[in-house]
């Protein structure tokens, strides 16, 4: 990653940290001042964000360092524990929103408020340029912590698109006269709940085949075995592991050569074989070749 790429990836995620603290607090404070379980839920909800933005950015400082005695391997892992934490906060959020939906709907509704609408309605802009922003600079830099915290902005999208319709479908009750309208504030804070943890649920996932070191996805394997095989002094794969670690892959391969090569004909082979693999896919970090002796009339 280049100089200028990262100067990218840490202004993306400093934007976030401060956007989501202002935002909490500016939900907060006017929910609080009329009345607006929606935007205080948002507002906590936010205020989750803001954790998940310093996680992001503590990640990527400790991803970004190189290998040492204790991690041979690099840091490349602690974005994806960022992502489980960022996925926890989401999990907890939606929880909590889906809580005080509940809440609310067994209580006196306050009349709702323009202040109150604003608000939401600036957040969900907020949040949309934010997710646009960011899902570029993530895919960009193919940062995990960056897209996880895209994905969270586009959950705010959903939970702030929800405030503005319940808040506005309130204010058309209270002037309309609408009894019943006061109630779809709650019923879409529970309906964008269940969106925000099935976003968490996702991200989870991912970060936990990565800290188990799944495998990379069945067509990459396949590409890479292709690509080994493709040279005619590789008679046979006996091996073929392909594992993420953070954002780059690491691969373990076991290959059958003739038995009479010597050191320095095995030597070339695993270098060129290295070298191809890296050059048609820049996130292999480490490519750890093992050859195995092969002599006619074994058979491929």
């Amino acid at each position: 990653m280049t100089t200028a790429q990262k100067k990218h990836g840490w202004l993306a995620a400093w934007i976030s940290l401060i956007s989501n603290f202002i935002l909490t607090v500016v939900k907060v404070v006017v929910g609080s001042l009329f009345s607006s379980t929606a935007l205080i839920a948002d507002g906590v909800h936010n205020g989750g964000d803001f954790i998940a933005s310093i996680a992001t950015i503590s990640s990527m400082k400790l991803a970004n360092q190189p290998a040492d005695k204790e991690h041979p391997y690099g840091h490349g892992k602690a974005e994806d524990i960022a992502t489980g934490i960022v996925s926890l906060i989401l999990a907890f959020a939606g929880i909590y929103l889906i809580y005080e939906s509940m809440v609310a709907l067994f209580h006196p509704a306050s009349e709702a408020s323009l202040w109150a609408l604003s608000a939401a309605l600036v957040s969900l802009l907020w949040k949309l340029g934010l997710y646009l922003y960011t899902i570029r600079v993530g895919k960009r830099l193919d940062s995990k912590s960056l897209i996880a915290t895209a994905y969270d902005h586009l959950a705010d999208v959903w939970a702030s698109l929800a405030a503005v319709i319940g808040i506005g479908f309130a204010k058309v009750g209270d002037v309309f006269d609408l009894s019943y309208a006061v109630y779809g504030d709650p019923i879409a804070g529970i309906i964008v709940s269940l969106l925000i943890l099935k976003v968490a649920y996702e991200m989870g996932i991912q970060a936990i085949n990565v800290l188990m070191e799944s495998s990379v996805s069945e067509e990459k394997q396949k590409f890479y075995q292709d690509l080994i095989l493709s040279f005619p002094e590789v008679k046979r794969i006996d091996l073929l592991r392909a594992r993420e670690h953070g954002n780059y892959i690491l691969i373990d391969i076991r290959i059958g050569v003739r038995g009479d090569m010597t050191i320095q004909e095995g030597h070339d082979i695993t270098r060129k074989i290295r070298d191809a693999i890296k050059k048609e896919d820049p996130k292999v970090e480490e490519v750890l070749i093992h050859l195995n002796p092969w002599y006619p009339g074994e058979g491929h």
